[in-house]
């Protein structure tokens, strides 16, 4: 059993150590509701959100502010790596209402790093912390951030920069374990983490490789940090928050949903995606074709699915697919939208 401790970020109580990683186009408002009415889960991350595309308002970008009061307390995710429009981005959310500004200095992928953003910062512990403080000097919310363990195989710069952001008046640093040259391949460098915990007194939290309540205690207990961030293993598990804190709490574990529930519970995803995503309906439902095959993993039988999933562009025809998983007396298709072959689809 461990000691479950609460932090705070500035003037937050986060009283359940455990958060849900901010991750593009899966951590929206419909999927952290889920997250939370489960339970286990002290604070939550949106989506990244472009410092640009808010400094011009851009309405795509606009669109993804979508958190609610009763989510707090949450952290709003921004990108970028000019620090005037880092500083306006950071401005625009809390005037939206964000309780927690946080910075992406984790993100690998070509579209953000080679833009010189999200994890490209760490390669110029100067600039990057140029970056933070404009945000910090901007707003009258807590500020935070998310890197990796640096940039470059091997070149360990998130302990130099945890120790110029803490300086400058950041309130929590969330630590990946993983070069961002890694992306998701190899393993994480968990001691990593705990050289960033050493070095700083504010809250850090660790991240990587965090796939079972297990992981989370090793982690805890190998790095000291003062919570576990879960990340991928969090799609189409969102129970994993529960499990783990009850593993910590009482060194049982709970039993894994049936597959009833985890096809439900992909049910409901859509649902309330579709009902509250600010996006025409074929647009949510695009995002989805990635976002509910996860729940269906383990479930024998089942590829034709996942394979119709693929190809979803209403809600009609995800319930069809899913709610045929349950009861596989009836036959399925999915209109075939121009394509040269459809696929199986509910029929009447």
């Amino acid at each position: 059993m461990t000691t479950l401790k609460p932090f705070t970020i500035g003037n937050i109580q986060v009283d359940i150590p455990i958060a849900l990683a901010p991750m593009s186009q899966v951590t929206t408002h419909a999927y952290r509701k889920i997250c939370k009415t489960i339970g286990g889960l002290g604070i939550v991350y949106t989506e990244l959100l472009s410092s640009k595309g808010l400094s011009y308002r851009n309405q795509k970008t606009v669109n993804m502010l979508d958190w609610r009061p009763t989510e707090n307390p949450l952290a709003v995710q921004i990108f970028g790596s000019e620090p005037d429009v880092m500083a306006e981005g950071a401005r625009f959310v809390v005037e939206m209402g964000a309780q927690i500004v946080d910075i992406n200095m984790g993100c690998w992928v070509p579209k953000v790093a080679g833009k010189g953003a999200g994890a490209a910062l760490l390669r110029d512990v100067d600039t990057a912390t140029r970056v933070v403080e404009a945000v910090v000097n901007a707003v009258d919310v807590p500020v935070t951030v998310k890197v990796r363990a640096g940039f470059d195989m091997g070149v360990v710069t998130a302990v130099d920069f945890a120790k110029a952001a803490e300086s400058v008046g950041v309130q929590l640093i969330a630590v990946h374990g993983r070069f961002a040259a890694q992306g998701f391949k190899g393993e994480a460098d968990w001691s990593v983490i705990g050289d960033v915990k050493q070095a700083v007194q504010i809250p850090v939290l660790g991240n990587g490789d965090i796939n079972t309540p297990q992981d989370a205690k090793r982690m805890l207990e190998m790095t000291n940090c003062d919570g576990v961030m879960i990340g991928r293993a969090a799609m189409g598990n969102p129970w994993i928050f529960k499990q783990i804190h009850h593993y910590l709490a009482t060194g049982e574990e709970l039993a894994p949903p049936s597959d009833e529930e985890r096809v439900l519970m992909a049910v409901e995803h859509a649902r309330l995606a579709v009902a509250t995503t600010k996006a025409p309906e074929r647009v949510t439902c695009l995002r989805l074709r990635s976002q509910l095959p996860p729940y269906l993993k383990g479930i024998s039988g089942k590829r034709w699915a996942n394979e119709a999933l693929k190809h979803v562009e209403s809600l009609k025809e995800v319930e069809g697919i899913l709610f045929g998983i349950l009861d596989p007396k009836r036959i399925y298709y999915v209109d075939d939208h121009n394509r040269k072959q459809s696929t199986l689809i509910p029929v009447n």
